[in-house]
């Protein structure tokens, strides 16, 4: 059923929500576990940085993926909580022209597997200006869960939203 037509080496960014790694009082474990996953898969990782827990610099950082820096996928992570500190998807949810919702099931459905405290993640994936804006949660296992769902349909999904 699919139209077939794939984009082999994605660019990538990454935009870590972390207030704690921002300040320096904790070590960034994500940025290195997405480079090596990203490398690994013959992708790029064009852009990527730490911000806080904030509306505004999240969408800034996301926009600045995605018009400066060219990127065609960006993860965010962190921010998918029940919390009201937790603005990541709020923030993405206000930039995005589209929903993708099996993405996010998936997501809770795999986390399932190892926890019901998935079901409290607002983890999903969104189409910003023809762009994947993926976001989820921030804990390294997390987000190479997310990877896992997302490599075997990256390129095919890129070249869709590029036609």
């Amino acid at each position: 059923m699919g139209h077939g037509g794939s984009i082999a080496s994605v660019r990538f960014g990454l935009v870590v929500t972390s207030d704690s790694v921002k300040r320096g009082e904790k070590k960034d474990e994500i940025t290195p576990l997405v480079e090596e996953a990203v490398k690994s898969h013959g992708h790029s990782l064009v852009y990527k940085i730490v911000v806080g827990n904030n509306v505004e610099e999240i969408q800034l950082a996301v926009l600045e993926a995605i018009v400066r820096r060219g990127a065609q996928v960006v993860i965010v992570t962190g921010g998918t909580g029940p919390r009201p500190a937790d603005v990541s998807v709020d923030a993405v949810e206000k930039l995005a022209q589209r929903i993708l919702p099996g993405i996010g099931e998936e997501f809770r459905r795999r986390s399932l597997e190892q926890t019901f405290h998935a079901l409290l993640s607002r983890a999903g994936a969104y189409i910003v200006h023809r762009r994947l804006v993926v976001v989820c949660p921030g804990k390294p296992a997390a987000v190479k869960l997310m990877l896992d769902i997302l490599f075997p349909i990256v390129g095919h999904l890129v070249h869709e939203l590029l036609r």
